[in-house]
């Protein structure tokens, strides 16, 4: 099965390259190193596709960009609103298919929850997109498309607004489309690209023991860690990555992970009724998670169609963060945004491929 997707054979998307690449591709086909910093600069920065535009680059070079590359991004083809403001788009590829994407609004920032695959390889039991299975991996155009297919879409609609972070915590695992990925996350942290911040990325992982070995070769942004119960046989019931990568590799793994000063590994916890959030997991957590670099987050569970899982009372989840906290594991709940449109974590799953919304 191909995974990677190319709609053009004859030619590459521009938007695929990171600017280390581009510039290695220009310098082999006879061009300056500097050239690809202009062409980031029209990419991005001024958001300028049209390369007949492009004044302070020389004719050679205009025609090759033109006969050499597409510059085709992905399209919005569906939008919901949330009664809390978070809004979920469907999001189609050349190839007809298509990914979720949802952009989340709080106090201060608006995160963008990035796809990376359409569907997705794990098959965590808990979570709707593992239904789906594994299509494809996306692209690197794929990944940043949606980034700026979204902006610009804000600035029609919210002119005000504009995203501020972003999470790989959509369709798919991230570390699983490796090479894509970082990629990607090149481009969104390139000063001459879309300039982001190490901060305002967050790479959410299902734990890839190999690929987490490899995150000296990925760009340093934030890590989550998809945790969600400290016992083996708990984890595998809900992740079945857990019987090849078990917890004991995992956290051997984490602890190689490159952290600069005061950065955290967040372990996410889905917090499933009767069954991962009783005491005897609250001891096991605090004994599995190597101190000074952890932090939780704790993940209400999100119920869906077919869902066999339920969430606890609010009165239970308090009972949960309380003991952690007291027992010096830093621990926050994440607010729950979207269920109304299944945007929520967990939820995603171009359900809307169904309604057949194009021709």
């Amino acid at each position: 099965m191909r995974l990677d997707y190319m709609s053009d054979l004859s030619k590459k998307n521009i938007y695929d390259f990171s600017r280390e690449t581009l510039k290695n591709l220009l310098i082999t086909d006879g061009f300056k190193a500097f050239n690809a910093q202009q062409i980031f600069s029209w990419l991005y920065q001024k958001n300028e596709p049209n390369v007949e535009s492009w004044t302070n680059i020389s004719k050679n070079l205009r025609s090759y960009i033109q006969e050499s590359f597409s510059f085709e991004l992905p399209t919005v083809i569906w939008d919901g609103q949330s009664k809390d403001g978070t809004r979920k788009f469907l999001i189609k590829f050349s190839d007809s298919k298509t990914v979720e994407t949802v952009l989340i609004p709080a106090k201060n920032r608006l995160t963008i929850c990035i796809s990376s695959q359409v569907g997705c390889a794990i098959g965590c039991t808990f979570c709707h997109t593992g239904t789906m299975g594994l299509t494809r991996h996306l692209r690197p155009s794929e990944v940043t498309g949606q980034y700026i297919v979204l902006s610009e879409w804000l600035k029609n609609i919210e002119p005000d607004s504009r995203i501020t972070n972003i999470v790989y915590m959509g369709q798919g695992e991230p570390l699983h489309n490796f090479d894509n990925m970082k990629e990607a996350t090149e481009i969104f942290l390139d000063d001459y690209g879309l300039g982001l911040g190490q901060r305002r990325i967050t790479l959410s992982t299902s734990g890839m023991v190999p690929q987490i070995k490899k995150l000296n070769d990925f760009p340093p942004v934030n890590i989550a860690i998809s945790l969600h119960a400290a016992h083996d046989d708990i984890r595998s019931e809900l992740m079945p990555i857990n019987k090849v990568y078990d917890l004991n590799r995992l956290l051997s793994a984490i602890k190689e992970i490159p952290l600069k000063a005061h950065r955290w590994v967040t372990f996410e916890y889905l917090l499933i009724k009767n069954l991962n959030d009783r005491i005897e997991d609250i001891d096991a957590l605090v004994d599995l998670l190597p101190p000074k670099i952890s932090k939780v987050n704790l993940i209400p569970f999100n119920e869906y169609p077919e869902s066999n899982f339920k969430k606890p009372s609010h009165s239970h989840i308090l009972w949960f963060h309380n003991e952690l906290n007291k027992r010096g594991i830093i621990t926050t709940i994440r607010t729950t945004k979207g269920t109304d449109i299944l945007a929520a974590c967990g939820q995603l799953k171009s359900e809307y491929e169904k309604l057949n919304l194009w021709n």
